[in-house]
């Protein structure tokens, strides 16, 4: 009989300690699954990290590959332009000393008019020098047209240069320069200004508006045509309403 009872305790406590043992596996069981369902969780959001960034690179390269196209474009086009303002300088000093010396053969002409035969012109030759003279200045007044059109056009290849590879480049705009407002937008705050590229207004170029001499806002342009250009009113600087007849000046004028 007390056998019995000895053999039932054993089993009893066997099966507690079974029991126990059981628990403890089972606890670390459910720790260790935690483990790794936090490290997998882990694991997930390193790799959408991952993939973003690498997106984020791929932009960022392609956006430099653009810009890097862009600015050798714009280098090309410049040198062109430089290229042949030069020739267009050279033909014109050479039409100028052209018109020159026909000028002076004309007034010559001219000063002995009673006396050509013993100038060995005659009429139809003194005719013929003075319409060279108006061809020569007719083509000299072309050539200083053509400068003047590439000159303005080197200025902004230089500016857009500059913007994209000088940092905190601040464009300067001719300090006799001036415009007034034409038409303001307050819904997308923008105005477009009676000053373009003839007045020597660059894209990026910041001006401020006033009215009866005080300071309403700061406009920076942002495209440019032949008499006028368009600005939008930088954040900050909207100190009042920009109204059509405001004038503007620039911000920061050349010396």
């Amino acid at each position: 009989m007390l056998f019995r009872i000895c053999l039932i305790a054993a089993i009893v406590f066997g099966l507690a300690v079974t029991g126990l043992n059981l628990s403890l596996v089972k606890d670390k069981i459910n720790a260790l699954t935690a483990e790794r369902n936090q490290e997998h969780d882990v694991k997930v959001e390193t790799q959408q990290k991952l993939a973003a960034t690498t997106k984020e690179l791929n932009t960022t390269k392609k956006d430099l590959d653009t810009t890097k196209q862009n600015l050798a474009s714009v280098t090309a086009e410049k040198e062109k332009l430089t290229t042949d303002l030069d020739a267009a300088t050279k033909l014109g000093n050479k039409l100028a000393d052209d018109l020159k010396k026909t000028k002076a053969d004309l007034d010559d002409t001219q000063a002995n008019l009673e006396a050509y035969k013993q100038t060995h012109y005659s009429p139809e030759e003194i005719i013929a020098m003075g319409k060279a003279y108006r061809g020569l200045t007719n083509q000299i007044a072309e050539q200083k047209l053509i400068a003047k059109a590439q000159n303005q056009r080197i200025a902004y290849l230089t500016n857009e240069l500059n913007h994209y590879k000088v940092a905190d480049y601040v464009v300067q705009l001719p300090s006799t320069a001036k415009g007034k407002v034409l038409i303001a937008d307050p819904k997308w705050n923008f105005v477009v200004l009676s000053f373009g590229q003839e007045e020597g207004a660059l894209p990026y170029g910041e001006l401020l508006v006033n009215r009866n001499g005080r300071l309403v806002a700061k406009v920076k342009i942002s495209s440019v045509q032949k008499e006028r250009c368009v600005a939008n009113i930088m954040p900050g600087w909207e100190l009042g309403d920009v109204l059509e007849g405001d004038q503007a000046i620039p911000a920061n004028p050349s010396s």
